[in-house]
């Protein structure tokens, strides 16, 4: 349980530090533009290489049809007598 709450800790605290990072480098220096292109370029270049991952994941799976009849249960018939 140690060795979980040290990572935890040490996620913690980078996360803090590139956020402070971040924000220095968006607001307080002479880089921002760059800073907020690549920032733009990144997010779309990810949100892109999903859909191209979903799609390619789609082309490239089995067509084998799936067969509904296996998976139902069938009820029990109660009898009136």
């Amino acid at each position: 349980m140690i060795k979980d709450q040290a990572l935890g800790l040490t996620i913690s605290i980078g996360s803090v530090a590139g956020i402070a990072a971040y924000f220095y480098l968006v607001f307080l220096s002479p880089w921002t533009l760059l800073i907020i292109q690549i920032s733009a370029f990144a997010a779309v270049a990810t949100i892109l290489a999903i859909a191209a991952w979903i799609g390619y994941t789609l082309y490239t799976s089995s067509q084998a049809p799936i067969d509904d009849t296996e998976n139902t249960e069938k009820e029990p018939k109660i009898s009136d007598s």
